[in-house]
């Protein structure tokens, strides 16, 4: 008999065990109407048996193909892990290739956004890229009618480099932009990303400007998933540039392969530090190769058995409340963060190809 891992029971087993586990099935799903699905976290380890031959003994398959997902509703508790897309550096991150603008590039990529039905995707600008620049201005006006922003401060500034006031005074000049692009927007401004994931070399920057957004009402948008996608734009810009196709076929390889490698280990991670999964925020950059790659990354992330949503209902979840409050060092997402202040080793990993990318097409 094939057992199908769904956390509930068959209605096509009439043993009594799964007779008991059916109807504890249908008051599970009535439940979690009116609670969410954390609290019921334990079932989702329930076996749901389905036996092998239910399916291969119905002509083509159609049951089988049918019938597998009406199952997986029976037992109630199978659904996919929740991730919301955000997109930092906006209006531009890197290079473009000769010719292409920014406007271009944005008209893209939201092209790709609607036609997927995603739901809100935030952008995270740096105003001063849009002095002396009318296709940078064109772009965010492109995004900011189709999907929210939020505060990456006003040139992209390195906390650990500066003081907590030069970085407030940054937090502060990026705002007259927000307030333009969002007009009578529904959605919020006031999430605040920081740049290089620096959230403060000592704990006395930290608290000041985790303090400081607190005051004006902003969140923080955690990063729990990153691969670091900037590092195929620039790269992706110089082989477009020689029109090296070979090299652009690499680009797109190693970008899923690495992709893929850091979606496990984001949840690899969440286990280690949580003790399950958890929603989960990821990190991409509007760049070069965002419109290019975009697709596949999408059907990456559904593969991967994630489901899209907006990033206040990500960061609903409780493991947003936590703060490390230490000072790091290159920190990383807030699951590194976490590694490193419980001391946690890391799982096995493949490290993404720097060296690789840096020369590629040159």
């Amino acid at each position: 008999m094939y057992r199908q891992r769904c956390g509930g029971s068959s209605p096509f087993d009439g043993t009594k065990e799964n007779s008991f586990l059916h109807l504890a099935s249908k008051r599970v799903r009535s439940t979690l109407e009116q609670r969410t699905l954390r609290r019921y976290e334990h079932l989702l380890f329930l076996t749901c048996e389905v036996p092998y031959t239910f399916c291969m003994k119905n002509s083509v398959g159609v049951i089988c193909r049918v019938g597998l997902p009406i199952l997986m509703l029976w037992c109630g508790v199978c659904v996919a892990q929740k991730v919301a897309i955000t997109m930092d550096d906006l209006p531009r991150n890197g290079e473009l290739p000769p010719g292409v603008t920014q406007a271009e590039t944005t008209k893209k990529v939201l092209a790709i956004l609607k036609g997927r039905h995603m739901p809100p995707v935030y952008g995270f600008i740096n105003a001063q890229k849009l002095e002396r620049s009318e296709d940078g201005a064109a772009a965010l006006k492109l995004w900011a009618a189709a999907e929210p922003v939020g505060n990456h401060t006003y040139a992209h500034m390195d906390l650990e480099q500066n003081t907590a006031e030069a970085y407030e005074r940054e937090i502060d000049e990026d705002e007259p932009a927000l307030e333009l692009l969002s007009g009578g927007a529904k959605h919020n401004w006031r999430w605040f990303r920081y740049p290089y994931l620096h959230e403060g070399d000592t704990v006395e920057k930290r608290r000041a400007i985790r303090a400081y957004l607190r005051a004006r009402g902003y969140r923080i948008a955690q990063v729990t998933l990153d691969w670091e996608d900037y590092l195929w734009n620039t790269a992706y810009a110089r082989c477009a540039a020689k029109n090296d196709a070979k090299s652009i076929e690499w680009l797109r390889s190693s970008y899923l392969n690495t992709a893929s490698a850091f979606l496990d280990l984001g949840r690899a991670q969440a286990k280690l530090i949580y003790g399950h999964e958890i929603n989960y925020v990821l990190l991409m950059h509007l760049g070069a190769f965002s419109s290019t790659i975009l697709p596949e990354a999408l059907d990456l992330l559904k593969k991967k058995g994630f489901k899209l949503v907006t990033l206040e209902e990500a960061e609903s979840d409780a493991a947003y409340e936590g703060d490390p409050d230490v000072d790091l060092h290159d920190a990383g997402t807030l699951l590194d963060q976490w590694m490193q202040v419980k001391q946690i080793k890391y799982p096995e990993h493949v490290e993404k190809p720097y060296k690789e990318i840096e020369s590629v097409c040159r």
